[in-house]
């Protein structure tokens, strides 16, 4: 069997706007510049964000404000799902695909029930791993519980730490939903829609013992 490994926000949910609403908030109420507390946060952790932002605070604390924020807009914020996402999702074998977040499980639940989205049986989530991306650990969990190869897997991802977490992991990585091509990925396609027909062409094809591929845009 082969397997297709997804990243969620940015690649399934469209999320980005929900995203930097949401740091917006939570700058203002420390009283910091939004828009540099947001650059930050696109390139660290939360924990990292705090350490550069706001040093002088409980990063506990600021992460519990953040943590409420964010659950109060899987409530009552507006999402959408990638064109494709449905189809795409509906049409893969059960058991053989699975979601790769550094989000949390109860919000990623929450976002695919107000998009109708399924959602697999095997969630790795950011409570789920000591090592988060760019780090391998997330992917190759995500492998191993669902008893596949690293190499029979197939990640798809919109992100840089997330192209490295699954390059890392020996396994084939698409990039989708940017315009240009996230460096190191093994094909590039400008939208998750203009990938469909190919993820699920992988996804029914033999099993084989390399993942590599040499890189293409689409």
């Amino acid at each position: 069997m082969r397997y297709v490994l997804f990243d969620v926000d940015g690649t399934l949910i469209d999320a980005v706007d929900n995203q930097r609403m949401v740091w917006r908030t939570w700058a203002v109420r420390y009283g910091l510049d939004p828009d540099e507390v947001y650059q930050v946060a696109l390139r660290t952790r939360p924990l990292e964000t705090f350490a550069q932002v706001a040093p002088d605070q409980d990063p506990r604390k600021c992460l519990a404000v953040l943590h409420d924020l964010e659950d109060e807009d899987v409530r009552s914020g507006t999402y959408a799902a990638f064109d494709g996402a449905s189809e795409l999702l509906t049409a893969l074998r059960p058991g053989a695909w699975a979601l790769v977040t550094s989000n949390y499980e109860h919000r990623v639940r929450g976002r695919f029930a107000r998009t109708s989205l399924s959602v697999p049986k095997v969630v790795v989530d950011a409570a789920a791993v000591q090592e988060g991306k760019p780090s391998p650990v997330p992917y190759l969990q995500a492998a191993a519980r669902l008893g596949a190869r690293p190499e029979n897997c197939l990640v798809i991802e919109d992100a840089p730490s997330g192209v490295q977490s699954g390059l890392r992991a020996g396994m084939t990585v698409w990039g989708v939903n940017t315009p240009t091509a996230v460096d190191g990925v093994h094909r590039h396609f400008g939208t998750l829609r203009a990938a469909v027909r190919d993820i699920l062409a992988f996804a029914s094809g033999p099993p084989s013992r390399t993942g590599g591929m040499s890189p293409t845009v689409e």
